[in-house]
């Protein structure tokens, strides 16, 4: 494993001599981090591979979905569409939470969490 790493430092360092790294865009910005924090922490690399060749995993998806949807919701006023609008976020969260195979995160239904805290209580 030692000779590849050698092998791959010595490749980088005449690259850079060469001036192949100096046009790169983004240079001299900061990295953008994504937020993959609704990834479990075993799939995160699998999923930032899988982005890079352009495929996009349906939980993914799925989570730009339901972000969208939920500042949607909070911009509309009350109507029949917004109940429309509210039902399809509900529906797109429990289906993003049984795609995560774990219990159902309060987290994610914030707006109901303490209305169903009462009714248990």
């Amino acid at each position: 494993m030692d000779i590849l790493a050698g092998i791959a430092e010595r490749r980088i360092r005449e690259a850079m001599e060469r001036g192949e790294f100096d046009n790169l865009p983004g240079k001299g910005k900061p990295l953008v981090e994504e937020d993959l924090s609704a990834v479990p922490e075993e799939l995160r690399m699998a999923y930032k591979i899988l982005k890079n060749a352009g495929c996009v995993p349906p939980e993914v998806e799925l989570t730009k979905e339901v972000a969208s949807l939920r500042r949607l919701v909070l911009e509309m006023e009350d109507s029949p569409e917004k109940t429309k609008k509210v039902r399809e976020l509900n529906f797109k969260l429990m289906k993003l939470e049984m795609m995560r195979k774990r219990p159902i995160s309060l987290d994610l239904l914030s707006q109901y969490q303490e209305k169903m805290l009462d009714k248990v209580k």
